[in-house]
């Protein structure tokens, strides 16, 4: 009887020195803030690879959008169900399906929301998108120069607006999401320096702008929308 009290006693103790280092483990594996690798395309229902296995990772550190914390390199239902609700908590959108508002699917939007969560890059693209440069302005009472490179020639756009910039998402490789406010493009002709002004702008005013870039094929990346205020 002796024996098997402490056998049972030294077995607890055992069990709680183990269940401390799980905790410790879970912690470091599904608490902790570390950047993940840039997400460069688009995922949904059948995607495989590193970037999926990159995506389950970051969704796995929050059970209550991922419970399962299932990291396969395979893009499922359960990864479909996390995506979709990673986009209802960040307003992305939160009804339809894949096909229709590509709720439950990894577009452009979501991708840039991701990659700025995740620590990579703020761009989203696909396939062999050109690859933007951070922007960088120059900024007056009443316009503003927006300016940046790209990896390959591509024709350069800016959306802005005096009200937070509003997108849908895209619904399959190549579609371009919408976004609201005006845009300017930087001619027909593409090139890899991109500088577009924009003018007639209010003085003393904040104004939220993206910048994204389209190659010949259409294929895309855009920045994370940001904002500048002008001068007065």
């Amino acid at each position: 009887m002796k024996t098997t009290i402490n056998y049972l006693r030294s077995t607890g103790k055992a069990l709680l020195s183990g269940g401390v280092m799980l905790a410790v483990l879970s912690l470091s594996l599904f608490g902790a803030n570390t950047a993940h690798a840039m997400l460069t395309r688009s995922l949904d229902i059948g995607s495989k690879g590193a970037d999926v296995t990159e995506l389950q990772t970051y969704y796995s550190t929050d059970p209550s959008i991922y419970p399962s914390r299932l990291v396969t390199g395979y893009f499922g239902t359960l990864t479909e169900a996390a995506t979709q609700k990673f986009q209802a908590a960040q307003g992305i959108v939160s009804n339809g399906t894949p096909a229709t508002t590509g709720y439950g699917r990894v577009g452009p939007t979501t991708m840039a929301r991701l990659n700025s969560v995740m620590g990579g890059n703020t761009q989203v693209s696909w396939d062999s998108a050109p690859i933007l440069s951070t922007p960088t302005l120059q900024i007056s009472s009443n316009s503003a120069t927006i300016s940046w490179a790209t990896n390959e020639v591509s024709q350069g756009q800016v959306y802005y607006d005096t009200n937070p910039l509003q997108s849908n998402e895209a619904t399959g490789p190549r579609q371009l999401p919408y976004v609201s406010g005006a845009y300017v493009y930087d001619g027909t002709s593409l090139q890899t320096n991109h500088s577009i002004t924009l003018t007639n702008l209010k003085s003393d005013t904040t104004y939220y702008f993206l910048a994204r870039s389209i190659d010949s094929t259409g294929n895309m990346s855009m920045t994370m929308s940001k904002s500048f205020h002008t001068n007065q």
